[in-house]
């Protein structure tokens, strides 16, 4: 009996080292577990930021091809992107630009509202926030204002912004918005100095979206000719159909929501506003 008792006690103690081993190889495995999931989180934030950055560029050339298009009917042009984490949206009927123009007899209305949408490169928080109320334009000393002056100067403007509460979710977004290029084109006479400024208008509006390719398709189809003479003054304002879904002047950050342009007497004055539309994934 007394053997009997020994051995048990041994048993019991041996059993004690293996215990041991199958806490530290639990305890190892779940150390391994939490640093493999802190690393795979750490390297989808990083390749979500590399995405949105390399996406600012594709925009910007989204800007220019809109300019590149919007003067000649029927002219379409596919540019392509590349997005694991984000993806590519057009909201219309973000913008409503109000022309007028002042003569002998007052103020005038050169056209009803002129109605456009945006396009968004949008890319969820949860993978890569760049902060609530965070605002820049691309480049970042880019003119803010709704009229562009210059035969140089872009008829859109690019910028990366994040804003919560938004009604369509909360996302760091890269946005497109069109703007008016103003182009002085007054001819100098030996007696005087004859006025005449045109004003460039692209309107984006929603195409067929199919969604099959990381691509967005733009097509220019019509420009209206919109003119008036004797001119002194030309106003511009610009108002916002959505802001209740968050699309406000916050939203767009523009340095003024109206434009007043002094001209000289007896201007003649040309809106070229032309209609381009925008297809997602077409191809």
């Amino acid at each position: 009996m007394g053997n009997n008792h020994t051995s048990l006690r041994k048993n019991q103690r041996a059993v004690s080292p293996a215990i041991s081993t199958v806490i530290l190889t639990a305890t190892t495995i779940v150390m391994i577990l939490v640093v493999m999931s802190y690393g795979n989180n750490f390297l989808n934030s990083g390749m979500a930021e590399n995405e949105f950055n390399a996406n600012k560029q594709f925009m910007q050339t989204t800007g220019l091809q809109i300019d590149d298009i919007a003067w000649t009917t029927g002219r379409t042009q596919t540019i392509t992107y590349s997005a694991k984490y984000g993806s590519l949206n057009f909201t219309q009927s973000a913008l409503d630009y109000a022309i007028q123009v002042h003569t002998s007899v007052g103020w005038q209305n050169l056209t009803a509202p002129l109605q456009t949408g945006i396009i968004q490169f949008k890319m969820p928080a949860s993978y890569y926030s760049l902060g609530n109320n965070y605002f820049t334009r691309v480049p970042q000393n880019a003119n803010s204002s709704i009229l562009q002056p210059g035969s140089a100067a872009p008829v859109s403007q690019v910028f990366c912004e994040e804003k919560i509460p938004m009604s369509d979710g909360t996302c760091s977004r890269i946005v497109v918005v069109p703007t008016i290029r103003e182009l002085d084109s007054s001819i100098t006479g030996t007696t005087q100095t004859t006025g005449y400024y045109k004003f460039y208008l692209p309107l984006l509006l929603n195409g067929t979206n199919h969604f099959k390719s990381q691509s967005i398709t733009l097509t220019g189809s019509g420009i209206t000719k919109l003119s008036c003479s004797n001119v002194d003054q030309v106003k511009v304002t610009v108002d916002f159909p959505k802001q209740s879904a968050g699309f406000d002047s916050s939203f767009f950050n523009f340095n003024s929501l109206t434009q007043t342009m002094a001209l000289p007497p007896n201007s003649v004055v040309e809106f070229y506003v032309s209609s381009v539309i925008v297809a997602i994934g077409q191809v």
